[in-house]
């Protein structure tokens, strides 16, 4: 079974970027505790999206997007979606994205031609600021190790 974890965002702009500083993070954890991790996970950095994202979702049995979220909550504050919660999520304009293309279209795309992951989820983040900056502010930075163990929970859970 193959399993990726996506991050997506832009690290130009701020709290937008915490998928990718998660995913990066989440990576190297990752290899520090499982000698086998390159042959069942890959971590792949999204960037804001693109149809071109369909090929990796053709590969992945599981997939894990990480990415920041409207949660209507604190800033910082991580919530995991899983499977149809995730798809009714992302489907229903709750999930606002400033990508190129949205997480909903790359799942349409997806089911068209039968490559939609069988197990899905979603470690969304909610965001303080997405503006010019490199880094997340203090209260989305001190959420990356929270998210880490919802990717890790999840791979050790799939995982079987």
């Amino acid at each position: 079974m193959k399993t990726i974890v996506l991050g997506l965002g832009n690290t130009l702009l701020g709290d937008d970027g915490v998928g990718i500083h998660t995913l990066r993070r989440a990576a190297e954890d990752w290899q520090a505790v499982d000698d086998h991790a390159d042959k069942d996970v890959s971590f792949v950095d999204g960037g804001t999206l693109s149809f071109t994202l369909t090929e990796i979702l053709h590969e992945a049995d599981n997939l894990i997007v990480i990415d920041a979220a409207q949660l209507d909550s604190e800033p910082g504050t991580v919530r995991v979606f899983e499977d149809e919660v995730m798809d009714t999520f992302v489907g229903r304009g709750k999930y606002s994205s400033v990508h190129e293309v949205s997480l909903a279209e790359l799942f349409d795309m997806a089911r068209l031609i039968d490559t939609l992951p069988v197990k899905r989820a979603l470690v969304g983040i909610q965001p303080q600021d997405v503006d010019w900056a490199e880094q997340p502010t203090p209260a989305v930075n001190a959420a990356i190790p929270l998210a880490c163990q919802h990717v890790r929970s999840l791979l050790e859970a799939w995982r079987g």
